[in-house]
């Protein structure tokens, strides 16, 4: 359990907080004229892009020598659009003054998956430098 949140706290807390940040009434926030039209998406795909991050830097730390392999990539990728997909039935269900919507949906993908991406590209460059 403690290995859990030695490596794996950050990403932990940062579901928590996509959690509460896609469920709480936000009331006039969203129409306010600080934000565009595409700042909902945009939110999303950095939630799910940094979460990804997290998740891959906890399990890149828990191992040494510095690997990450695709397949544990793509399978906490698809996790995390599993993830953005629960909280998207959430809100169309239960947290009804939300909007379970598709794009927000494929706006976690993108993210998830640009941060995957990003991700596998950085452990990439790592190893090649240590050549």
């Amino acid at each position: 359990m403690k290995v859990i949140f030695k490596y794996y706290g950050p990403a932990i807390l940062w579901a928590l907080f996509i959690f509460i940040m896609c469920t709480i009434r936000l009331g006039g926030v969203s129409k306010s004229p600080l934000f565009f039209p595409g700042f909902d998406k945009l939110t999303h795909c950095g939630f799910f892009f940094v979460l990804v991050v997290f998740y891959c830097s906890g399990l890149i730390r828990q191992q040494l020598p510095l690997i990450l392999s695709y397949k544990q990539t793509i399978v906490f990728t698809l996790v995390a659009i599993f993830y953005g997909g629960i909280i998207e039935i959430l809100q169309l269900t239960i947290f009804t003054w939300r909007s379970g919507e598709w794009d927000d949906l494929f706006a976690d993908s993108v993210g998830a998956s640009m941060g995957a991406f990003s991700v596998i590209l950085m452990v990439k460059a790592m190893n090649y430098v240590k050549e």
